[in-house]
């Protein structure tokens, strides 16, 4: 589990780095393409004010007062720091903002050669303090003049951004903003991903539990997303095999107990039938032909209710004639049928060996503990069908009637009277329940008791 902790945080952490570095580029690619627009805009425009300026100068030949007092005044015209250099480099005039914007290093020099050999200095407003080059005492930058107001290397990571502090607008500032960010988002991702496979190891240590014999432990279940379902899932499957397990056992226990009397009767048959007489020895193989019977029966029933327990879907699907069924199955124990006059065609979808199964049960138990009187009555209501097997017995007391279709339950008394094992019962509802049905027992006017399978038709 640690190491899928680690494999999703240094996935996360490497897509996170990835981003970081693909914006960056992407940013500083972005501000160096509107930079360098900005400079040849700018460039064009100083150059355009240059040409208009030299023109109205007075000459080289004209006394520098003259040209320093026309050179003021087309900076205070134009509003723009003017400088001027003769032909051999020597200052011969500069505005007063000029000298400012130089003294304070906040601007950048932008130089105009003129036809006569004359240099035209032009301020440039500076974009960072002490970021730009500075001027020397000629107005020059330093390692010589920059022609057509380009960028040096060192102002490639120029960030023009209002609220971020000026220092931070070199590239490197840039690269730490980026870094911040990807630390903060890097630390505040740990604890979700830690989150995360904690919940998976919860759900690794719940599944170990149970799979040590704990079948009633569950997982706790935290959220709504994918983990949260498969927690969901898990304790869904563990209780349908503990309630598969815990059936298992109680049949299994119950089974035992049950072959012991046939067994029991077929061992003391046995044992006598060497010293019996001729008549004797007719009843002995008789009473153990009924046990050998029972004891095929019982484990009918047995592997039948363990086959159901398994059964998650029915295992063939037939169009079922549910009339005829019942008439075929009510023939053996000669039994009545009997259809709703109004009724609709009496057919469904289902698998027709468990249905005849779960009908012939039916039928035999009223013919065991109610007599001759068996009727079954075939109806449809809406989308169910009904088949009621009453009979005239004793009927079934009203506390008792859920008891009686849990498996090897007899009412008390029936089992010294009309034998079974008390399986019967139990695999009609299983029956009824993996058609999407139920089974329920009811009182019978006038005595008696009737079965009532219901069936969902699709």
């Amino acid at each position: 589990m640690r190491t899928l902790t680690l494999r999703i945080y240094l996935t996360v952490v490497a897509v996170l780095a990835l981003f970081a570095f693909a914006s960056g580029w992407v940013f500083q690619r972005h501000i160096e393409q509107e930079r360098t627009r900005a400079n040849s805009v700018l460039s064009d425009r100083m150059a355009a004010w240059g040409e208009l300026i030299q023109r109205s100068l007075p000459s080289a030949d004209a006394p520098p007062s003259d040209q320093a007092a026309a050179l003021n005044d087309w900076s205070q015209r134009l509003r723009l720091p003017l400088a001027l250099d003769s032909p051999g480099g020597e200052r011969v005039g500069a505005s007063e903002s000029f000298l400012r914007r130089q003294a304070d290093g906040a601007g950048r020099g932008f130089p105009i050669k003129l036809e006569d050999g004359r240099t035209l200095w032009l301020m440039r407003p500076g974009l960072r303090p002490g970021g730009m080059s500075r001027l020397d005492s000629n107005g020059h930058p330093p390692g010589g003049a920059r022609t057509g107001g380009a960028l040096g290397p060192g102002d490639s990571g120029f960030l023009n951004i209002p609220w971020l502090p000026p220092q931070l607008q070199h590239g490197a500032g840039l690269v730490a903003v980026l870094l911040v960010l990807f630390i903060a988002v890097a630390i505040g991702a740990y604890p979700a991903v830690r989150a995360l496979t904690r919940r998976l190891k919860a759900l690794k240590q719940g599944m170990e539990i149970f799979g040590a014999g704990n079948l009633s432990h569950r997982v706790e279940v935290v959220g709504r997303d994918e983990v949260a379902a498969v927690a969901a899932s898990f304790n869904d499957a563990a209780g349908r095999i503990e309630a598969l397990v815990r059936s298992h056992q109680s049949l299994l226990a119950n089974a035992s107990h049950e072959l012991r009397s046939p067994l029991a009767r077929m061992k003391m048959a046995v044992s006598m039938i060497n010293d019996a007489s001729p008549g004797q020895r007719d009843r002995l193989k008789e009473e153990i032909d009924t046990n050998v019977a029972e004891l095929d029966a019982l484990v009918e029933e047995v592997l039948l209710a363990s086959r159901l327990d398994a059964l998650r879907d029915l295992e063939q699907r037939d169009r079922i004639d549910v009339l005829g069924v019942a008439a075929e199955e009510a023939a053996r124990v000669d039994a009545s049928v009997e259809a709703s006059p109004d009724s609709e065609p009496l057919s469904f979808v289902g698998d027709e060996r468990l249905i005849r199964r779960a009908l012939r049960n039916l039928l035999e138990n009223a013919r065991r503990y109610g007599g001759d009187e068996v009727s079954v009555l075939a109806r449809r209501l809406d989308s169910t069908i009904e088949l009621r097997v009453c009979d005239r017995g004793p009927g079934v007391p009203g506390e008792l009637r859920d008891r009686i279709f849990e498996p090897f339950y007899r009412l008390p008394g029936h089992a010294e009277r009309s034998g079974g094992v008390g399986l019967g019962l139990s695999l009609v509802s299983q029956i009824a329940q993996r058609h999407g049905g139920s089974v329920r027992c009811e009182a019978r006017d006038g005595g008696g008791s009737c079965f009532v399978l219901a069936l969902p038709v699709h």
